[in-house]
């Protein structure tokens, strides 16, 4: 239960994904490692990313990496690498470089176990001043739930949560009880960066967690082509996307930032594109 007001961050987000809801069309969240493949290409990149995307999904590097594939576990392990490898600070420069040149919500993507050793409260405050809207933690543990969700709520962050691919309307509705800003729906099964179809229970998964949270709801994980990010973009509030980014910035290690931005120009063209999200 949320115990003090969303910070002007988190705000960013709830106005995002109502600008694009008035503007009949899912909102484009771009998802990049912070630091890869290294400092200053980072910051280029995410730059030229949020000239397309309504949101940043920022990626807290980190070498145990459970629900990704090869895509984002090389490009965390290159941010991570050498003696200029990624520090958490570097999460709050770029959010504070973001904030200060760009409109686009900020969200936080990161394993539990960057923010425990970094420690939650510390970690909660310094991204809320920095201008991070919220923070997805995939691999949150249940008995560090409750004291997370207090902190982050504290800060005024919002929580958001990865839903189950199968779940009773029980477990949603624990999930809309205990999530703020968003929630998120896997596209296909398995890691990230997975080339399959998208699920065909996705939009049926979709509609019950509309229904029973009333949360905006984004589709990511394994959306790999503009075609999919329309498709998923019929009927999402947001669509996210990664590895195909990164991709794209990999077949381009001269030039990151602007391959990052001409694979951000194709989503952004298809989402817009769509027709609006159903109701």
């Amino acid at each position: 239960m949320r115990t003090s007001p969303l910070s002007w961050s988190a705000a960013r987000l709830d106005y995002a994904l109502a600008a694009s809801r008035e503007e009949q069309r899912a909102a484009l969240a771009i998802y990049l490692p912070v630091g890869y493949p290294n400092r200053a290409a980072s910051r280029e990149a995410l730059l030229l990313a949020a000239e397309h995307a309504d949101v940043l999904e920022l990626g807290v590097p980190h070498h145990d990496c459970p629900m990704d594939g090869p895509v984002i576990r090389q490009a965390a392990a290159q941010a991570l690498a050498g003696s200029d490898g990624f520090q958490m600070r570097d999460l709050f420069a770029a959010a504070v470089d973001l904030t200060a040149r760009t409109s686009t919500a900020l969200v936080v993507m990161s394993y539990w176990e960057p923010i425990r050793s970094y420690r939650p409260r510390a970690f909660a405050r310094e991204l809320a001043a920095a201008g991070g809207a919220g923070v997805l933690v995939p691999d949150l543990p249940p008995h560090a739930a409750p004291l997370w969700r207090e902190t982050a709520a504290e800060a005024g962050l919002h929580t958001v949560a990865l839903a189950p691919r199968h779940a009773s309307s029980a477990r949603l509705a624990e999930l809309g009880a205990t999530t703020t800003g968003m929630l998120y729906a896997p596209a296909t099964p398995g890691l990230t960066g997975t080339r399959l179809p998208l699920s065909p229970y996705l939009p049926r998964l979709v509609r019950r967690l509309r229904q029973v949270t009333g949360l905006p709801v984004a589709t990511g994980i394994g959306i790999s082509s503009p075609q999919q990010a329309a498709q998923a973009a019929n009927f999402s509030d947001a669509v996210v996307i990664g590895s195909a980014v990164i991709r794209r910035m990999q077949t381009a290690p001269d030039t990151p930032g602007p391959a990052a931005a001409a694979a951000c120009r194709d989503f952004a063209q298809a989402v817009r594109q769509a027709r609006r999200p159903a109701a």
